[in-house]
């Protein structure tokens, strides 16, 4: 019951979080001039309030209480959330139009001794490893959907909601620093990539790299949450998130490996399939250290706190008073 209820005081304080990280969405759609779709929209925020409405309801039965349920639909809407408000932001992060910095992140490849047309082309003379990468930068998205459900079955409701409260700073983090460091990533300068490289498709790269600019000239203001890609070359959110899920799951055993090969291969594919540059990789894992850290922080505080008021309720009880 300490782990359920450490747990369910972490939940409220990522609400308190995803509230004030709401009021910044809504304060950009205010001082600036892009606006979001409203169907989209209500399909989001609709799937979450549904979630988030059973998960509280659950909390609050006096019969049918379950910290599965509870923590399950609680967190998945949280985390679903999250990428709803943080993903228009990336473009808002865009739009700022500091200079592009593919030369110097780059120059900062070549310096580390890394080669990306040589291992681009390695990936592409083995067109099974190119699916497998193709396949393994996808799985950024099931993960978030996968993580409540691994870690209640589990029981782990507390490594639940530091992951949430982790994946939410990180994915902040990886916005701001990209509206000061944006970039088109390692194919800016070969606009024949399919023709170059027959068994890679990048296609969230194209994706991306197609919106950049309409968003930097001013011409893409409109955004329908259901088609956002996300704008981040530097850091990679990708990178970002392999090292969060990794470690949201490495309490679980019998998924572990299962974990680090996925996440591992997700890793492998950002150069090619995400277009990313390796300081990429290693500024995004960087910062999704710094969130686990954070993250376990907060944890350990609110532990402290629900420990001393278990104290402070028991010592009235436990004490017969003076005469």
């Amino acid at each position: 019951m300490t782990e359920v209820e450490t747990a369910w005081r972490l939940l409220r304080l990522n609400w308190i979080m995803l509230g004030a990280m709401s009021a910044a969405l809504v304060l950009a759609l205010a001082v600036t001039d892009f606006s979001i779709g409203l169907p989209g929209l209500a399909v989001c925020l609709g799937f979450v309030a549904v979630y988030a409405g059973f998960a509280h309801a659950n909390a609050r039965s006096p019969v049918r209480r379950d910290p599965q349920v509870m923590f399950v639909l609680g967190g998945t809407a949280q985390i679903v959330l999250v990428t709803v408000v943080m993903t228009p932001l990336t473009y808002v992060a865009t739009a700022t139009n500091f200079p592009l910095q593919d030369a110097n992140l780059l120059a900062i490849d070549r310096a580390l001794g890394f080669d990306w047309t040589a291992y681009v082309q390695f990936v592409n003379d083995h067109p099974l490893l190119a699916g497998w990468l193709s396949y393994g930068y996808t799985m950024i998205r099931w993960p978030i959907f996968a993580i409540p459900v691994v870690l209640a079955a589990a029981h782990r409701y507390r490594r639940l909601q530091e992951f949430t409260f982790a994946f939410a700073v990180a994915l902040v983090a990886t916005t701001i620093i990209s509206a000061f460091v944006p970039a088109k990533g390692i194919y800016f300068e070969l606009p024949d990539i399919s023709a170059r490289y027959s068994h890679i498709a990048p296609v969230a790269y194209f994706e991306s790299v197609s919106e950049l600019p309409l968003v930097r000239d001013g011409s893409l203001r409109h955004l329908e949450l259901l088609g956002l890609t996300g704008l981040v070359t530097f850091p990679s959110f990708h990178a970002a998130s392999a090292a969060l899920y990794t470690w949201a799951l490495w309490p679980v055993r019998w998924i572990r490996p299962l974990a680090v090969v996925a996440n591992g291969v997700m890793l492998l594919s950002c150069p090619v399939d995400g277009a990313h540059y390796v300081i990429d990789l290693v500024a995004g894992v960087a910062i999704a250290l710094l969130a686990i850290v954070a993250a376990g922080r907060v944890g350990e505080w609110v532990a402290r706190r629900q420990a001393n008021d278990v104290t402070a309720a028991a010592i009235p009880g436990a004490v017969a008073p003076a005469e």
